[in-house]
């Protein structure tokens, strides 16, 4: 039972402090690409190690899923479309991510979809590590739309809950061995 409660603090500290810039915060102005991978990454971290890398982001312009880079610079509207689709990604293949951001540009602002987005991982991430008691309401509809979105959501938080909880029992097992981590 000791052994649990310190993995729960363990899994959860890093997102103690945890928030995605809302849409109006992320930069105005554009970033280069480089400047895009190391902003995510860096917004990301707390929940996974390199999570993007320029090829990948190149990649996501070719099949669509972002628009192109004007002047080799990043939009507001793309940087938050890549930090969704970085998390995302963890769950759905690139044919549903796209369908998916096809469905939010008919349904919502980028704006709107791109801040429930956030509050609705911050609110299933805290819960699933054990940072909060329940689940909040998110949103004032409760639309299709919505409810794949938070079950996408459901589903990357678990992922990377498991995901830190065999990390954890991994650097345990080394650290038991007497090996160095």
């Amino acid at each position: 039972m000791k052994m649990m409660i310190e993995w729960k603090e363990t899994l959860a500290a890093p997102l103690k402090g945890f928030r995605l810039p809302r849409y109006q915060e992320i930069p105005a102005v554009g970033l280069y690409l480089e400047q895009t991978t190391n902003y995510i990454t860096k917004l990301l971290a707390p929940l996974q190690e390199n999570c993007i890398t320029g090829s990948m982001i190149s990649n996501y312009v070719k099949k669509r899923l972002i628009s192109s880079p004007e002047k080799k610079q990043y939009s507001r509207e793309q940087i938050a479309y890549l930090i969704f689709i970085t998390v995302a990604k963890n769950v759905l293949s690139l044919d549903n991510l796209k369908q998916f951001i096809q469905i939010q540009r008919e349904t919502y602002s980028s704006q709107k979809a791109y801040d429930y987005f956030c509050d609705e991982l911050e609110n299933i991430l805290f819960f699933v590590f054990g940072l909060k008691d329940r689940v909040e309401v998110v949103g004032q509809d409760s639309s299709d739309e919505k409810f794949m979105l938070r079950n996408a959501i459901i589903a990357v938080a678990h992922k990377l809950y498991l995901e830190k909880c065999f990390q954890v029992m991994r650097t345990e097992s080394i650290c038991e061995k007497g090996e160095t981590v």
